[in-house]
């Protein structure tokens, strides 16, 4: 159901062409609804473009126990799967924590990724699938510094849709876009809905603070949008409610960079609707 059905507006009202300030409750809700979308798509395409954000990735380096070189950066680098080794001079510039890498570092990564800094660049030691992989980000990548937005669709108030969420607490293997990564999603439940008269059902997993997190596929892809998207909802209300907002569907990371490890939609996660709404395939 649309924010304007439960506001009382029918679905016909929608193609009013409606005159510049017209006093309608129709107008006004329609106007609201874009101007919040405007601001929140800014807001997404600011963040985007961070100086060590997703646009800055330009290379990805497994590590292998024993110690190696990689190209473009100084020391040598190795993993034994739990820690991360770099045997660097004070001269090489690596700092870590505020200070130079000088002689053998050990960083773990527990529950995320370390960091080190290289000049302007932050080089991520990310721990994927009992390895690790070194993960170059550069302010001045060609991703980031070309970068002049994403491509969406407009909003339209009839793609946030009600639906209802129901617990089903399961670990799901999903893989991953990058061969060699395997990935495993924590799914919370599932949550039920319509679109355009037909039923649909997406696997949700967790999205921190009670939301929910929906990867999935839809007849667009590969066509005006990238292979799939991803959807954040507010935590369920009561009886399991929850709204999903397509306007609000974006790209994952793996759609602007070939160095990301996303992972994969679960397997029941296909829309069997065309979903003409959130962002587009980036140019």
């Amino acid at each position: 159901m649309s924010r304007l059905r439960r506001k009382g507006i029918s679905a016909a009202a929608l193609d009013l062409n409606l005159p510049q300030g017209t006093d309608t409750e129709e107008h006004d809700v329609t106007d609201e609804f874009t101007r919040e979308w405007r601001t929140w798509h800014a807001r997404r395409e600011a963040a985007l473009a961070e100086p060590h954000g997703w646009l800055s990735l330009t290379a990805f380096h497994w590590l292998d126990d024993e110690p190696a070189p990689l190209d473009g950066l100084p020391g040598l680098w190795s993993s034994d799967g739990t820690v991360v080794t770099v045997t660097a001079a004070a001269a090489d510039r690596l700092v870590a924590d505020g200070a130079p890498v000088h002689g053998t570092a050990e960083f773990k990564t527990p529950t995320g990724p370390a960091w080190i800094d290289y000049g302007d660049k932050r080089l991520e030691l990310a721990p994927r699938g009992g390895r690790h992989a070194v993960r170059v980000r550069d302010p001045q990548a060609a991703t980031r510094t070309a970068f002049t937005g994403v491509p969406a669709f407009d909003p339209d108030p009839a793609w946030a849709v009600a639906g209802r969420f129901a617990a089903a607490p399961a670990r799901l293997d999903v893989g991953s876009v990058r061969e060699g990564v395997d990935q495993a999603l924590n799914a919370l439940g599932t949550v039920s809905f319509d679109l355009a008269g037909q039923a649909q059902e997406l696997v949700a997993t967790d999205a921190g603070d009670g939301r929910l997190w929906l990867l999935f596929r839809d007849p667009t892809n590969g066509e005006t949008t990238a292979s799939f998207r991803q959807l954040t909802t507010a935590a369920p209300g009561p009886g399991g409610a929850v709204e999903l907002d397509f306007n609000r569907a974006v790209n994952m990371p793996c759609a602007f960079t070939d160095y990301g490890t996303c992972p994969l939609p679960p397997g029941p996660n296909r829309l069997t609707v065309a979903v003409t709404a959130g962002e587009r395939r980036p140019a």
